[in-house]
């Protein structure tokens, strides 16, 4: 609990106040230790409903003074996951991460821990938006939503976290066709080639596989290697042939006197038996 310190106290001290009135009508605050858990975990739900980044803030560290004061109870298990969450909520993804992984070492068999491995998986998800953000984060968020589908199959979360991994997937894909492109239109055709073999061989389920084999085309025709640049056509051509991709790449290679079909021996061949003829050894 590295955000949960000397701020904690006087942050619960200032929120749980209660007026505690004598023959005076007089009143005075009393210390967060003197409150019960389930009065904690209250006010910090009460943060949560603020629906401010500071609110989200506030309640993860009451829900982590849940946990120090009240450690073996089952309060104190309901506020990590709830921690978690309120950490999420604020964007604070390293300690949203933190919080999850440590519900899952000390709860593995709980009903929430399927929940904690879908938010640790949130943690690097909701930060991959952009195809030019560091893509190690995609990579971690992809394991880890690999991690919910498979160890929680039956849970709540895994339809989400299979649409999740799809998109994050692609986003890879995404970013290869990226570099791809920019190697292309430099006339670096060998560097965007292996780009774009890396979306056919390695992310064929996503949507980027139909460009990629068209700028295969454009890169090998570029090198004058016709046989590669026909073979990439005629996968096109069996698999996304309703595409514009497929109608450019027609035009394109016909319009040199050749034809979509497979030739030579090129690591394309290898793929042109595999997606067109099921050939896989």
């Amino acid at each position: 609990m590295s955000k949960i310190g000397s701020r904690t106290q006087l942050l619960g001290t200032a929120l749980l106040v209660v007026a505690l009135t004598g023959c005076g009508g007089g009143s005075r605050e009393r210390p967060l230790e003197s409150f019960g858990p389930e009065e904690i975990y209250a006010q910090a739900e009460a943060e949560l409903e603020g629906g401010r980044k500071r609110n989200a803030e506030d309640a993860a560290e009451l829900f982590g003074e849940v946990e120090r004061l009240y450690p073996y109870s089952e309060w104190a298990k309901r506020a990590l996951i709830m921690q978690a969450y309120s950490y999420h909520r604020a964007r604070d993804y390293e300690n949203s991460r933190t919080s999850a992984q440590r519900y899952i070492d000390f709860y593995p068999a709980d009903e929430d821990a399927a929940y904690a491995q879908y938010l640790l998986a949130l943690s690097y998800y909701d930060q991959i938006d952009l195809v030019g953000r560091d893509q190690g984060l995609t990579f971690q968020a992809l394991q880890a939503l690999r991690t919910v589908i498979e160890r929680y199959p039956d849970s709540e979360y895994t339809q989400s976290s299979i649409l999740k991994f799809d998109l994050a997937f692609n986003h890879l894909a995404a970013k290869e066709m990226e570099i791809g492109r920019y190697y292309l239109k430099r006339g670096h055709y060998a560097a965007a080639i292996n780009r774009f073999r890396v979306v056919v061989e390695d992310f064929q389920t996503t949507t980027h596989t139909a460009e990629a084999l068209y700028r295969l085309i454009e890169g090998y025709l570029s090198l004058g290697l016709t046989d590669e640049a026909q073979t990439a056509g005629a996968i096109l051509g069996h698999n996304f042939q309703s595409t514009d991709w497929y109608q450019d790449a027609f035009e394109l290679l016909t319009g040199q006197g050749l034809a979509p079909e497979a030739k030579g021996t090129s690591w394309l061949r290898t793929v042109y038996r595999q997606m067109v003829k099921g050939e896989w050894l």
